[in-house]
């Protein structure tokens, strides 16, 4: 079986019950208190369920939002996916490999971006490598 494809009762069993509840339940962390919401070092996010790079630290920005803010992922490696959780329409993002939940992408915020979008993304959802 691969790493990426396994049971709820497999990923509850290697995943820290944060990361589960994040990750398999479609949870969210509180804003501001997430380890990569400030974070800058260079180098990459990876999935804290599978170890798939996703997103490369020349992407992320501060944009005050309380969770860590990319503008765009690593080709391939985030899936988007329409959420009317909430009773409206947003774009959940999931890694394409595990299908773990990361967050969310809101477009047309105006940041000085070149994609103009910010992909919100739960700080237990990744894990951080430096180059």
């Amino acid at each position: 079986m691969s790493s990426a494809v396994k049971s709820e009762a497999e990923w509850q069993a290697v995943l820290s019950p944060a990361q589960f509840r994040i990750l398999r339940q479609k949870g969210t962390e509180a804003p501001g208190t997430g380890i990569y919401d400030k974070h800058s070092a260079p180098g990459v996010y990876a999935c804290a369920g599978c170890a798939t790079p996703l997103y490369k630290s020349t992407t992320k920005f501060n944009s005050g939002c309380g969770w860590p803010a990319f503008f765009d992922a690593i080709p391939g490696a985030v899936l988007r996916h329409e959420d009317r959780s909430l009773g409206m329409a947003r774009t959940e993002i999931t890694c394409a490999a595990c299908g773990g939940h990361l967050g969310h992408v809101f477009r047309g915020e105006g940041y000085s971006t070149p994609t103009d979008e910010r992909h919100c993304v739960n700080s237990v959802s990744l894990k951080f490598s430096e180059e």
